[in-house]
């Protein structure tokens, strides 16, 4: 039994298996487009969503929940249960990701490299560690791109509500902010429009611009890229007018205190943004529509890497020299709202404008990540087939790109953006480390394959990796450990009663051994 839930797909299979004519996609991607698609991700998700909750935290409303004061002393006074902010120190926050994830992008690098194949982690788990690791990695990756795009979609909508203000459209409340509000709801002036807890409302736009995305991924990779190109281009002008005009209106004694929650705080903020760093792992998924893997994958997740590291540090110590790190508490839109509290008005359209560019391009990324790591699980078996199906037309996984719209666009109607971003971390991370894991079995087991490129330092980044993934996964809440943990067990139930009978893996083995 243990040796059927371990048993390994070899490297050599995976590819031949993917080029199956009739689950083969369609290679028209070259390094610039793979770089473009690892920006688009990381810049759209972070810097202007959900940067706000990794500098002040979050507050939670105990007290909305249950009337217990010990619960809410709890909550209010523990690592465990609370979201210290960073603060000022939340660049120290981006440089230790940067740090963990450089490690992590070379090994992705190594193996995405030698495995061109669409499924990203799950593809490497299963030639490494075997079925079942690879099941719960892909169930992982499920739950990483899918909750990471919910919290995007959410930003979005706030971007667009900004949009909509600066032209004096002010929609209903209730038809632009999710259902369910832990902290409740107020304006730009502290006016209470929602009481914490659940409301009547849904987040059409966060819903609409998931569903306009699908039909775009839908009639091709090729077109699809292309757009995020000008996208990412429009987005980086956003960038930078912000950081070169708003760092006039800088107050210095808005860095003071520069760690308010001392070391607490700062790895909570690198735990809490460290999601939006699967930009690179979302380059691997497109590996098999990568015209030259070998040599255009390495450069599009590391170039993504660089560019956006510096892209982040620069956005927050201007953003946290603008305004006190404490007012930015549950904002899904930081950047934006703060040059409208200071009244920055020339800049502040060119900014909504780049940021709502960002939130689409992400969103993009993302979905096209989570159909890909669908239809590879389709193509071994452990899900329903309809999921591998590919468009005979556009040569895509149009089944795996509907059903992924709708996986994320309706939640992202009914919760908030903090929700998200609380599931999404813990996936990341662990995915992260199983990765680094691969590398290290690999280089092990199949010493003399070629790798067309080899993370540095023999056996240090890998370790590294592994050791950075576990230090940031300490600084997530115990409610996010739950949550992954109920997601994880959902999971196996699934495997043993579906995926275990149905692998491809698995007949294959019994057809030799009866044969």
């Amino acid at each position: 039994m243990a040796s059927h839930l371990f048993r390994c797909k070899g490297i050599d299979q995976l590819i031949s298996d993917s080029e199956n004519a009739e689950v083969r996609l369609k290679k028209s991607l070259g390094w610039l487009s793979l770089t473009s698609l690892g920006i688009g991700a990381v810049i759209g998700s972070g810097i202007f969503t959900i940067i706000g909750t990794a500098i002040a935290g979050q507050k939670f409303q105990a007290s909305s929940i249950l009337n217990a004061p010990l619960l809410e002393y709890l909550i209010h006074h523990s690592a465990s249960f609370g979201r210290p902010g960073a603060g000022p120190a939340i660049a120290l926050s981006f440089i230790l990701v940067a740090i963990a994830c450089g490690f992590a992008s070379v090994c992705y690098a190594e193996l995405a490299a030698m495995i061109p194949i669409a499924g990203s982690a799950y593809t490497y788990t299963y030639a490494t560690m075997g079925e079942l690791i690879a099941w719960i990695i892909g169930w992982d990756l499920i739950l990483e791109y899918a909750v990471s795009n919910m919290a995007v979609s959410v930003g979005f909508s706030q971007h667009l509500v900004n949009l909509l203000d600066w032209f004096g459209v002010h929609p209903n409340p209730r038809w632009i902010s999710p259902a369910y509000l832990p902290s409740g709801l107020s304006d730009l002036e502290g006016n209470m429009l929602y009481a914490p807890g659940w409301h009547f409302g849904f987040n059409w736009p966060a819903f609409i611009i998931v569903m306009l995305l699908t039909v775009i991924l839908v009639r091709g990779i090729r077109e699809s890229a292309e757009t995020n190109n000008v996208m990412v281009l429009m987005k980086i002008i956003a960038i930078l007018v912000f950081v070169s005009f708003a760092s006039r209106f800088i107050h210095t004694s808005n860095w003071h205190p520069f760690a308010p929650n001392g070391w607490p705080g700062i790895l909570t903020g690198g735990s809490i943004v460290f999601f939006t760093y699967i930009g690179f792992d979302s380059v691997s998924t497109a590996a098999e529509e990568c015209k030259r893997p070998q040599r255009d994958l390495p450069i599009g997740i590391i170039a993504t890497l660089v560019v956006c590291t510096l892209l982040y540090i620069s956005v927050v110590v201007v953003l946290t020299g603008l305004v006190r790190w404490d007012t930015l508490v549950d904002d899904a839109a930081p950047v934006v709202n703060t040059l409208k509290k200071l009244h920055i008005s020339s800049v502040r359209l060119v900014v909504l404008i780049g940021a709502l560019m960002g939130m689409i391009s992400s969103l993009l990324v993302f979905q096209i990540g989570q159909a890909r790591v669908w239809f590879a699980m389709s193509r071994d078996g452990l899900f329903p087939r309809i999921f591998g199906r590919v468009h005979p037309r556009y040569q895509t996984p149009d089944f795996s790109t509907w059903m992924a719209g709708f996986v994320v666009g309706i939640p992202a109607g009914l919760l908030d953006i903090g929700t998200f971003a609380d599931l999404s971390n813990i996936g990341t991370l662990f995915a992260f480390a199983l990765v680094a894991g691969g590398v290290l079995i690999l280089r092990y087991r199949e010493p003399n394959r070629h790798r067309a490129f080899r993370a540095p330092g023999g056996p240090i980044a890998p370790v590294l990796t592994i050791l950075t993934c576990l230090l940031l996964m300490a600084g997530l809440p115990i409610m996010n450990w739950i949550r992954f943990f109920v997601w994880m067990a959902i999971g196996l139930v699934i495997y043993y009663n579906y995926g275990r009978k149905r692998s491809t893996l698995r007949a294959a083995n019994m057809h030799r051994g009866s044969s």
